[in-house]
């Protein structure tokens, strides 16, 4: 299961909502080994893409550099799906490289008509191991010290 704070939770939708109808995607950090996500990193899509997202390698190699100063490790692995479901597409699963991480989609395709993405999104998790994607609950709370939503 998911456990994420409302503030993280937040971030991630609206990223995806402002780079719609591109492809948005990031990184939530936490402390290694946690399995807490902390510390949100919007990324730039690199491709530009509303069916492709691609990392830029500079950008992606600064922050595993800044994760690893900071004994962080990526716990949430996110983008969104401008035109599909919340489901890991086969190049999305091909390329999950991290095993411990959460693999989290965000559709926004019940807003495919507008330049300024606000209606309803789908905020899905998944394990992405050896190619095997397994689908998992999300929780969202207040605050990780408390667990209440």
């Amino acid at each position: 299961m998911l456990i994420i704070d409302s503030a993280t939770y937040d971030a991630i939708v609206a990223h995806a909502r402002r780079d719609h109808p591109d492809e948005a995607c990031g990184v939530v950090a936490g402390p290694e080994g946690s399995d807490r996500p902390e510390r949100f990193v919007p990324m730039l899509n690199a491709a530009m893409s509303p069916t492709f997202y691609e990392f830029d390698s500079g950008d992606l190699f600064a922050l595993y550099k800044e994760m690893d100063e900071r004994d962080e490790e990526p716990v949430v692995i996110y983008h969104s799906h401008t035109a599909t479901e919340a489901y890991p597409s086969r190049t999305d699963i091909a390329l999950a490289q991290e095993p411990n991480a959460h693999y989290v989609l965000v559709s926004t395709r019940d807003g495919a008509d507008s330049p300024s993405y606000g209606g309803p999104v789908e905020f899905r998790s998944y394990r992405i191991i050896d190619g095997e994607v397994t689908e998992e609950d999300v929780k969202v709370v207040a605050d990780y010290n408390t667990g209440e939503n």
